[in-house]
């Protein structure tokens, strides 16, 4: 399908979907398995899981039976930082996905610091168990000490990411590192879609609200990995590829970040992983 081709180029020179489908929060079972299934059949060819969603193994049954050969499909799990070593739980996520590799793995978060885990990561490239690693919820200072030290550089840093987080410094020291920002929650986990701005930009331009959301995103540069149970949703999500938000657009949604264009993962103080 022409829309599952749209693709961004990592420094490893594979090339990611610029619209997934996320799994966070989404039940190990038939849930996941029917919303992975729709995915495919819609045309998506990125899925990103994690070990601390317990919903691998339904995802790598989903993609079995789906018919869309392996290859053609971008496949993201993370570790899960509790862990000891990021090789030996890769291994175990590869086990219960069902698939001989993946195409990414993440740190989930920096539990621990940002570097400890580095070495596991590398060494799951080494040992041929993914193409691709990165990074998930790393703020700049983080994405820097990282870089220092790194011998196999990350390739994406995955961020809580929309409008109303424009987390606009750390997507630049993202981008000056060769590390492609994907943006998670795109739709706020759903409270954005109702917000007054979104409708009226939805109305004016015959889209969706979270049509709005998600293409604000990609027109950003980001990979983008909406999450939803529901085959409509799903479809809609995806149906992002045939229009544009022109400047005016994107400027009265980039006014409405509340993070100060934070080069920080969280906005919060404090972290939440310590």
């Amino acid at each position: 399908m022409t829309n599952a081709q749209v693709t961004r180029e990592l420094s490893n020179g594979t090339a990611i979907p610029v619209v997934g489908l996320g799994v966070w929060q989404i039940s190990d079972g038939a849930e996941c398995e029917r919303a992975v299934t729709a995915a495919l059949e819609v045309g998506y060819r990125l899925i990103d899981t994690a070990q601390a969603y317990r919903n691998e193994t339904s995802v790598g049954r989903a993609i079995r039976s789906s018919g869309v050969p392996r290859e053609e499909i971008f496949l993201t799990t993370k570790f899960y930082p509790g862990g000891k070593d990021a090789r030996v739980e890769a291994e175990k996520s590869l086990e219960r996905l069902g698939t001989e590799y993946l195409d990414l793995y993440l740190i989930h978060w920096p539990q621990g610091g940002p570097t400890w885990a580095w070495p596991g990561m590398e060494a799951a490239v080494e040992g041929n168990l993914t193409k691709g690693i990165g990074i998930s919820n790393f703020g700049a200072d983080e994405v820097r000490e990282l870089a220092k030290v790194a011998q196999i550089q990350p390739v994406v840093n995955q961020i809580q990411f929309s409008p109303f987080e424009y987390r606009r410094g750390l997507v630049e020291t993202c981008e000056d590192a060769g590390i492609v920002a994907q943006a998670y929650s795109p739709l706020g986990t759903g409270r954005h879609l109702d917000h007054p701005a979104i409708a009226k930009l939805a109305e004016s331009t015959g889209r969706t609200p979270a049509q709005v959301l998600i293409r604000w995103a990609m027109q950003k540069g980001l990979s983008v990995i909406p999450k939803s149970v529901h085959q409509a949703r799903i479809e809609e999500n995806f149906n992002v590829f045939d229009f544009e938000l022109d400047d005016d657009a994107m400027a009265s949604l980039d006014a409405l970040d509340t993070t100060g264009s934070t080069s920080d993962a969280l906005s919060k103080s404090g972290k939440w992983w310590s």
